[in-house]
């Protein structure tokens, strides 16, 4: 069954290569359109991650008011997210949809060589001439030939390193402190993964992420600008008279006729 995922990603790779004549640009074509379908679940994880951080000050309060008290303090931290109509856990469901679809990706480029019956012409536009060779092996090959691994390298690991930075521009130091070293954990480790990892998989992941930051910013200025708007439709509501419908009883005509008898 994963290996008819993985021939199916081949072939939607090989369709644009039939249609556009480069490998290369066949894997950013596949790129940018596996992330337009991912769009809806990238801004619902990225909305997610708004939220969190936007309710992070509520929460450490808590945390220190009720250190001693993990029942009372697991109870307010739900009133929280239940006032902000916020699941902490939904920001988790778009990874797990998309994961399996990226692993596929991933594997294929791996293994492209093998799919391959010829692979002399799996470049980028000669700017890349081997996707499947991996930075190791170009740098062994020469200064040259290397530098444009080189290049694409860096792009794979810092775009992986810069979203982590990017959200935690409006935190507190010691979170960001705790989130910038582990940005440069990753990096690091996003380096020594793409030094073996063919060019072909750094190209998309690199693609990828720079996308993802694109895709993040987008998401978080229109979160922005629906609480700016919110804000704003509260403060016009609370300036304003509160307005009471009153409704007068219609008073019921009196009958002439029975009341003149009575005067007899």
């Amino acid at each position: 069954m994963w290996q008819m995922c993985k021939d199916a990603v081949f072939y939607c790779i090989e369709f644009f290569y039939n249609f556009c004549g480069d490998w290369g640009l066949a894997i950013l074509l596949i790129t940018i359109i596996f992330r337009l379908l991912m769009t809806p679940l990238m801004h619902k994880q990225a909305k997610s991650s708004y939220m969190t951080q936007k309710l992070q000050p509520k929460i450490n309060k808590i945390n220190e008011l009720f250190a001693d008290d993990p029942a009372r303090r697991t109870e307010e931290t739900q009133k929280i997210y239940a006032e902000a109509h916020f699941n902490p856990l939904a920001g988790c469901v778009p990874m797990l949809i998309q994961m399996p679809i990226f692993i596929a990706l991933f594997q294929v480029l791996r293994e492209l060589d093998v799919y391959m019956t010829d692979a002399s012409n799996y470049c980028f536009y000669n700017i890349i001439n081997d996707l499947v060779m991996t930075p190791s092996q170009a740098f062994e090959a020469g200064f040259g030939t290397f530098v444009p691994y080189l290049i694409l390298l860096l792009i794979f690991a810092l775009a992986t390193f810069l979203p982590m930075v990017i959200q935690q521009f409006n935190s507190d130091n010691s979170q960001r402190t705790m989130m910038i070293v582990m940005g440069v954990v990753m990096t690091a480790m996003m380096l020594w993964i793409g030094w073996s990892s063919p060019a072909g998989v750094l190209l998309f992941w690199g693609a990828s992420s720079v996308i993802g930051i694109a895709q993040n910013f987008i998401s978080r200025a229109i979160c922005k600008k629906n609480d700016k708007e919110a804000e704003e439709l509260k403060f016009e509501a609370a300036g304003k008279p509160v307005e009471v419908d009153v409704t007068r009883k219609v008073q019921k005509k009196r009958n002439k006729k029975k009341s003149s008898k009575k005067r007899k």
